[in-house]
């Protein structure tokens, strides 16, 4: 499936920036109808064969450039609940890597290169987000300590304390990523999300972005749910303990109840950057504009600067030299 503009057949694409459907040949707005496909193997407007990987719902065709949606991979099971729309478009996220990149001295020069920053690609990533109950029922001991003077003698008191807390906490929403294709801790980075902005999906909200749908399913990822609100039940505790030197953990009981799930669509933009044979991902929240990516670094730009401050340190030292000899 593509969506083919009525004004003039070309691919209409879904503007994050605009929120509408954009053809970027006539620049029709909101102009788009579907054209089906016979078979996901070939580009309905080309022709071309399509290179589809198991898990892929949307992809670009390498030919004529249009990007294609398989309505096969997004039908029963697979079909998400909720999807979160791109907000932020590829010049935006070039604005956003030159502000971050732009003053950073020993970067290679092409990693802000205009061929480059070309390939990035926008990417729709499966998520479980979890509503889910949780009770903590914790008990410790905490210490206050005193210390004073009398005369030539110090003196220093402990007093011991029972800390009890009973917690139900609950969840709405906690983000799972679903995709094997994506490390956890990568994803884990790109939150928060503004979930208020979740829309019910759409097929539209692909065009113009590569998909994948979920490689595990919600039961699968329950645990990692579980363990993000355990996370944030012990920060709520800790905040909620005040005025001990000490807490000692006596006894401490995590439980947790799902409520609800749904599969959802999170928008990720991902730049792979190749430098002296190795490849830098760049992954950048499609909604936030968060960036996660370690930035390559040019030794060779690292040796002239550094040549360039010891030449300098080398001129000022004779200055100085000469000029103690006048003197």
């Amino acid at each position: 499936m593509i969506f083919a503009c009525k004004n003039c057949g070309g691919n209409s694409l879904y503007d994050p920036e605009h929120q509408k459907m954009h053809c970027p040949y006539c620049d029709g707005m909101d102009s788009e109808e579907e054209r089906k496909a016979e078979t996901m193997s070939v580009c309905p407007s080309c022709g071309a064969p399509l290179e589809v990987g198991e898990v892929d719902i949307a992809r670009k065709c390498a030919n004529c450039g249009n990007y294609n949606i398989f309505e096969e991979r997004i039908t029963g099971e697979y079909r998400p609940h909720l999807i979160l729309p791109f907000v932020m478009g590829r010049e935006k996220i070039k604005e956003i890597l030159q502000q971050e990149f732009g003053k950073k001295v020993f970067l290679p020069d092409s990693f802000l290169s205009e061929t480059k920053l070309q390939t990035i690609e926008g990417i729709y990533v499966p998520f479980w987000l979890y509503d889910l109950d949780a009770d903590m029922d914790y008990e410790g001991k905490g210490t206050q300590v005193r210390v004073w003077t009398a005369g030539e003698m110090e003196y220093t008191e402990t007093s011991y304390f029972n800390v009890s807390r009973q917690m139900k906490i609950q969840f709405t929403k906690i983000p799972v990523d679903a995709s094997l294709k994506m490390e956890d801790g990568i994803m884990d980075l790109m939150e928060p999300y503004q979930y208020d902005a979740l829309s019910e999906f759409k097929e539209k909200y692909l065009s113009g972005f590569m998909g994948e749908i979920y490689s595990q399913n919600g039961e699968e990822l329950e645990g990692r749910a579980a363990s993000k609100a355990e996370l944030d039940t012990e920060n709520l505790l800790h905040n909620s303990i005040q005025g001990y030197q000490s807490i000692t953990p006596v006894r401490k009981e995590f439980h947790t109840e799902t409520k609800s799930k749904d599969y959802a669509l999170m928008p990720v933009w991902k730049y792979d950057y190749g430098y002296r044979g190795k490849t830098y991902p760049f992954h950048i929240n499609g909604q936030t504009g968060k960036i996660v990516g370690d930035t390559p670094i040019s030794y060779g730009k690292m040796s002239a600067y550094s040549l360039t401050v010891f030449l300098g340190t080398m001129a000022l030292i004779r200055l100085v030299f000469s000029i103690l000899e006048v003197l």
